[in-house]
């Protein structure tokens, strides 16, 4: 996958959280995904679809990162544990960053239609993508803990 096309989902992630939810984050360095499981607590996973590039974007966040982060964006003190509340914010957050990304490979000539979110609670659960192709995880951490982005694009 080419830079071209990850950078986006970087930048719009970075833009979301630190906007949106008042949290600082930290991109590390990009990696290829060795497995198909689940990283974090909670997963938002959503299908990206043009006429020539197809994959997803998957958003997976540690349980502390995720509640902080909710906090944060309904202006209380984080929960406990992961609630419906939780699950709703995760979509949220996967719409968001989605678009995003989506809003700059459009000035790229890369168009595409995006499937609603799916969520996935618990860690290691195996995801199915959209392609073959290698998916590249972008790490990110914040003072409440780890997320990572997951890109899987190409051409059909």
């Amino acid at each position: 996958m080419k830079a071209e096309l990850i950078n986006p989902f970087l930048v719009a992630t970075k833009n979301v959280l630190e906007t949106m939810c008042q949290i600082k984050v930290q991109a590390q360095k990009p990696r290829l995904k060795e497995d198909t499981y689940s990283y974090g607590d909670i997963t938002g996973i959503i299908g990206m679809a043009s006429k020539s590039i197809r994959g997803c974007m998957v958003l997976s966040f540690s349980e502390g990162c995720i509640l902080q982060i909710v906090a944060n964006m309904l202006y209380e003190d984080p929960k406990p544990a992961i609630t419906d509340e939780t699950i709703d914010a995760v979509g949220e957050l996967t719409n968001m960053i989605s678009g995003g990304a989506k809003a700059m490979l459009s000035k790229l000539n890369q168009t595409f239609d995006l499937s609603t979110p799916t969520l996935v609670v618990g860690k290691g659960v195996e995801i199915s993508y959209y392609t073959d192709l290698p998916t590249i995880v972008i790490p990110f951490t914040t003072e409440y803990g780890d997320f990572v982005v997951e890109a899987n694009l190409g051409r059909k």
